[in-house]
């Protein structure tokens, strides 16, 4: 019996995938400083695509037009709450919104890129943290680059 390699169906039928931006929050770390400055971790899964500055508060995420970002955020400790409050971005390069999974309480934002050949679009991320009512906002910029 001989045995056939298993042709590869392209993922999603040619469509690209999002780039995903996690941010990591020591939520401990923000509440005891009252900062988030120093207690957050940018990543995302355009490094092949040349992103830069993993794991640093300055992440710099290489987009193009028509690029789908998904934002979402972990709390470094398992039993801290944190969320994405909201995030400040030029809104002619993209308009990220809130959403939810069906059937869950998880959150996420998504945005689509508007423009091509962009340099360097800095953004803010505000997070609500534990059960304080007031957003943190990074001090430190990321930012989208073209």
């Amino acid at each position: 019996m001989t045995t056939k390699p298993r042709q590869r169906v392209e993922e999603n039928n040619g469509a690209k995938r999002p780039i995903s931006i996690t941010a990591v929050v020591d939520c401990v770390g923000v509440l005891a400083t009252g900062s988030v400055h120093g207690q957050l971790y940018l990543y995302d899964t355009n490094k092949a695509g040349g992103s830069t500055g993993f794991g640093t508060e300055e992440l710099r995420t290489r987009v193009r037009r028509g690029d789908q970002l998904l934002w979402n955020v972990l709390a470094l400790e398992c039993e801290a709450y944190v969320s994405i409050d909201d995030i400040v971005v030029d809104r002619e390069v993209c308009e990220p919104e809130r959403r939810v999974y069906p059937g869950t309480d998880v959150a996420y934002w998504i945005a689509t890129v508007k423009k091509d050949g962009i340099t360097s679009v800095p953004y803010q991320i505000k997070f609500k943290v534990g059960t304080r009512t007031e957003a943190f906002t990074a001090p430190v910029s990321a930012s989208l680059v073209g």
